[in-house]
């Protein structure tokens, strides 16, 4: 009998090894290899692309012009897989894409979802997203029915008596959707893929021998885990000249286990020649049956006995003693990679394929985590190597799917600060304006408009808060917007809105579909890219070709899918991307690379790195799905979840069989603790903790360096900045306010008033305590400075009236206003009654006065300025300083020290004729007075003074003592202005400028110290 079943071990490379033997006649049953062109009459099937495309490089590297025809099995494309006669069938019918199928299925779900009763798992209908996806699964469980030729039909056998209720109303439905969903696509003329696949299949299997006759083919590399496959592969080994050659087939395989393997009953769906076992039942041809090319060596025996069947971990002992001659030549090349977490992990990961590379050898990496490679991939690209994912960007997160979201984005949060200039930032946005005057224009908006400020919703709340900023006193004249800068940017804000316009339009829908969302999204984004008349073309973010060719099979599916309410759409985008992905437009580097599972089977390389083997992601975890239990899969004749668990343990024992090999896993993921793989625990069990201690310290020196990648050898505080600018430098004007500065933190002084720095405000920052302290301070001045009369009967509602005006620029937060409106009400009772009480003794008024004293001291003059809250001038004579606080007082040790000065310099100022229209006065009190609701509000609080001093020698001591911190700090150039001299005792004085004194790096002071 011709020998025509043949295995390549995992130890071996699958693809160097197959074309070596197809050019020494091995696999060519006696062809003969006569004249130039007898390669290209030989053909060769193989499962993917990728691997035809690296078996045609192997045959090249071997000096051969001519190729053999190779081509992937199942392969859509006639012109590569042509059938002769006598089966001639009519034109397939055109397959029905995922989206559509996602679409049609999920408004069978909605459907089904709102009938009273009929889903007791849903607490509430779900939302379009969690539907999306529920329709991915339920697509999936159609594909499985599909692959294993089964039907609705075959579910009705699941006896739904023996069944728990939401079972029962899910096999219910699933007898509906099942049958909808082919009626739908007959009406539609269009068929599933996997139903076109198989139909594929069976006719290249029923054509194979006119096709190929007596010429040689090969099928290498399946493992037939598809039925129609299995069906080419058995047609092709019947041929005359028909050859398999299988991946990784263990042909010394004991009875037992292959009498398990053999018997589903018995759950041997997790291992890893199950997929194996069940094709050579096919065949009929037991495993010793098929030959070797090339004996297998000891890593795959390693494997082998480390995956085995649990039924013979019985014999594990045995099986290590007699591997143990061999067993440093198998572990030769291994490594473990424990890393803390998945930073570390993907960080560890390029370090040693950086390594390898710098080496000459070549590397692949194969993850089933796409996040993970992406991580290595950022990784890779701090040491100059760019590598691509093989499976692609997901459309969903790449720039123009980043782009669609932050349109979106800004839709939903009505045109918010922050959503808006991550929008404008985007390079591509142009707007027909250009990139330049959208750059520039949108500065000016942010530091002018927005930092510190929060405008209305909406395009009309832009152009009010210009409008208000053109109009409003208060704003500095350098921030003011000119005529022109307020044109530029009404101008992008109209453009913004007329482009923004149909996605404002869906978000304020009560319902929306589909179709109806990404027609909005790709009229908006086309509108950002609009390239101006004029300059150079803006390029097109990565992945704009792919968003519209979804756009465009989304408009396709008209109005197919659920109605859903315009929330959370961002889920709702990512569930209706998903599966749509931007492959590399560029050529990779040809020595290193990111493979999926998939992309990896057959590929080899110098250095083979398998990362992310943690439990439930290599392998995934034996979900059956929301539709059926696995109970039910096998009774109604499909395969358990565990059959992908076996598959991917053959991807493991295939991919770590050869070479140098690197097992990767995180013991955190994310912020939980992760174990390691199910198969790297067994072979670290199978090998002993003796010989798995090397494997780890190998794998623990690319940690080690993954660590001490960002870690400095030695932490060295850094020296305290103490700048020492000129006396001529240094200000010559301070107000009271900022004396506790230069008491406290210098340097602060230095950077607001040497080097000209200003704090930018948060952008968009919703107004806080501190904007409503602000207001109640301008209201209650503006009472005051207006002369309005305490007693009168309408001062409440004028001060109501005051309020309402000076709150209705909290457009922005309107509920949290309307409580401060209310809070504000009681408090100006409150005002007013204490304001009652001291009439009799106050004699006249003044509120926000501004004030300044020259100081004529001996190294230069000097000015004091200042804006006190209020000064009354009392009846008997003197003054008394209030100063009213929304928040809380300082510290009664504080004022003791002398170092909260604001008060007690204000009271000199009055001495001195600094407030004009004020008489010089000794201060009868200095008091704090807290506005609010509590039992503390509006009770006087003096100022409190240390021992032995009164109000007058107090003040003139702080008095003195400004001198004389001026004169060191401000007029001579004696002392460093340093920050953080004086910190708060329990709670350090912040400063705005700390991180550019580098405070964290020298401040060693333990937390209890002052």
């Amino acid at each position: 009998m011709r020998q025509n079943l043949f295995t390549i071990a995992a130890d071996t490379p699958f693809l160097r090894t197959l074309a070596d033997r197809v050019l020494d006649g091995t696999l060519l049953a006696g062809w003969p290899q006569e004249g130039p062109f007898w390669l290209t009459d030989v053909t060769i099937l193989l499962p993917t692309r990728r691997a035809a495309l690296a078996l045609a490089e192997a045959f090249a590297a071997r000096g051969q012009g001519l190729l053999p025809d190779i081509r992937t099995i199942g392969d859509e494309d006639p012109v590569a897989a042509p059938f002769l006669p006598p089966v001639d069938a009519p034109a397939p019918l055109p397959a029905a894409s995922a989206l559509e199928r996602r679409l049609v299925l999920a408004q069978l779900i909605d459907r089904w979802s709102h009938q009273p009763g009929a889903a007791p798992g849903f607490a509430s209908p779900p939302h379009a997203a969690e539907i999306f996806w529920l329709a991915d699964s339920l697509g999936g469980l159609v594909d499985d029915l599909a692959i294993e030729r089964r039907t609705a039909a075959d579910l009705r056998g699941v006896a739904p008596e023996d069944l728990a209720e939401n079972w029962q109303k899910a096999l219910a439905f699933l007898d509906i959707a099942l049958v909808a969903w082919p009626a739908i696509l007959a009406e539609r003329g269009k068929a599933d893929p996997a139903v076109l696949r198989n139909e594929r299949l069976l006719r290249q299997a029923e054509t194979a021998p006119f096709t190929y006759g007596e010429r040689p083919v090969i099928a290498a590399g399946s493992t037939g885990s598809i039925p129609a496959t299995a069906d080419l592969l058995a047609a092709i080994a019947r041929l005359p000249r028909g050859t398999l050659v299988l991946p990784g087939l263990d042909t010394g395989l004991d009875a037992v286990s292959r009498a398990i393997l053999a018997d589903p009953a018995q759950s041997p769906h997790a291992h890893p020649q199950y997929g194996l076992a069940k094709l050579l039942a096919r065949l009929g041809v037991p495993p010793d049956a098929v030959t070797e090319l090339g004996a297998a060596g000891p890593r795959t025996q390693l494997m082998r006995r480390a995956l085995a069947l649990p039924e013979a971990t019985s014999g594990w002992v045995a099986a290590r003693h007699e591997l143990s001659p061999a067993l440093p030549e198998a572990l030769a090349g291994l490594s473990i990679l424990a890393a803390p977490g998945e930073d570390l992990e993907a960080r560890a990961i390029a370090i040693a394929a950086r390594e390898a590379i710098a080496a000459g050898q070549s590397v692949g990496i194969v993850s089933p985590d796409r996040n993970l490679a992406r991580r290595i991939a950022a990784e890779l690209a701090r040491h100059g190597i760019e590598v691509d994912d093989s499976a692609g960007t997901p459309l969903f997160q790449s720039a123009a799917g980043r782009l669609v979201r932050s349109l979106l984005a800004v839709a939903a949060a009505r045109f918010a600060p922050v959503e808006l200039m991550a929008l404008l930032r985007n390079r591509a946005v142009s707007l027909g304006l250009g990139r330049a005057e959208v750059t520039r224009t949108a500065d000016l908006i942010e530091l002018r408009l927005l930092r510190g400020e929060r405008p209305g919703q909406g395009i009309a709340g832009l152009r009010t808060a210009i409008e208000q900023h053109r109009a409003d006193p208060r704003v500095r004249p350098e921030r003011r917007l000119s005529d022109g800068q307020a044109e530029a940017a009404n101008r992008l804000i109209d453009r913004l809105g007329q482009a923004m316009a149909p996605v404002c339009t869906v978000c304020e829908a009560e319902r929306l579909d589909a179709a109806a969302l990404a027609a909005a999204l790709t009229a908006a984004a086309t509108a950002l890219l609009e390239p101006a008349e004029h300059g150079p073309p803006v390029p097109a973010p990565a992945g704009w070709e792919e968003f519209l060719a979804w756009s465009t099979a989304m408009a396709a599916t008209g109005e197919a899918g659920p109605g859903f309410p315009p929330t959370a759409l961002d889920q709702v985008l990512a569930a209706l991307m998903a599966g749509s992905d931007v492959r590399p437009t560029r050529p990779g580097r040809t020595d290193i690379a990111i493979w999926g599972q998939l992309e990896a089977r057959l590929q080899s390389a110098d250095l083979t790195i398998l990362a992310g083997l943690n439990e439930d992601v290599w392998p995934a975890p034996a979900d059956p799905g929301p539709w059926l239990n696995r109970s039910m899969r096998l009774a109604a004749g499909l395969e358990p979840p565990e059959r992908r668990q076996g598959q991917a343990a053959h991807d493991f024992e295939m991919a770590a069989g050869r070479g140098e090999v690197i097992l990767a896993y995180a013991a955190r993921r994310g912020s939980s603790p992760a174990l390691p793989s199910p198969l790297l625990q067994r072979l670290e069990a199978f090998i002993g903790e003796d010989e798995a201690k090397p494997l780890r310290a190998r794998g623990d020196r690319w940690v080690g360096l993954a660590r001490r990648l960002d870690l400095a050898a030695r932490t060295v505080p850094a020296n305290r900045p103490a700048p020492r600018p000129p006396a001529a430098k240094r200000p010559r004007r301070l107000s009271v306010t900022e004396i506790e500065t230069l008491v406290r933190s210098p340097y602060d002084i230095y950077a607001r008033h040497v080097l000209g720095l200003r704090a930018l405000d948060p952008l968009g920052q919703e107004p806080g305590a501190r904007d409503r302290g602000t207001i109640i301070h301008d209201i209650f001045g503006g009472f005051v400075a207006q002369g309005y009369d305490f007693a009168a009967p309408g001062a409440l509602d004028r001060l109501k009236e005051m309020a309402r005006d000076a709150f209705s620029r909290l457009e922005a937060i309107g509920e949290r206003r309307d409580i401060w409106l209310r809070r504000f009400e009681r408090a100006a009772e409150l005002f007013l009654a204490f304001e009652r009480e001291r009439d009799p003794r106050v004699r006249r008024r003044h509120a926000e006065i501004k004030g300044e004293v020259p100081l004529p001291l001996p190294l230069g003059g000097f000015l004091l300025t200042g804006r006190a809250d209020r000064i009354d001038e009392m009846a008997d004579g003197t003054v008394e300083i209030i100063d009213f606080k929304t928040g809380g007082v300082p510290d009664t040790t504080a004022m003791k020290a002398f170092l909260a000065p604001q008060l007690p310099l204000e009271a000199q100022m009055v001495r001195e004729r600094g407030f004009d229209g004020i008489t010089p006065a000794p201060p009868s009190s200095l008091t704090y007075v807290k506005i609010g609701l509590g039992p503390d509000a509006f009770v006087l609080n003096p100022y409190a003074l240390g021992d032995g001093f009164t109000l007058e020698s107090a003040t003139a001591e702080m008095w003195r003592r400004l001198q004389g911190q001026i004169e060191a700090m401000l007029l001579s150039d004696r002392f460093p202005m340093t920050s953080n001299n004086l910190p708060v005792a329990n709670k350090r004085y912040r400063g705005e400028f700390d991180h550019l004194a580098r405070l964290e790096e020298w401040a060693v002071a333990a937390e209890d110290e002052p």
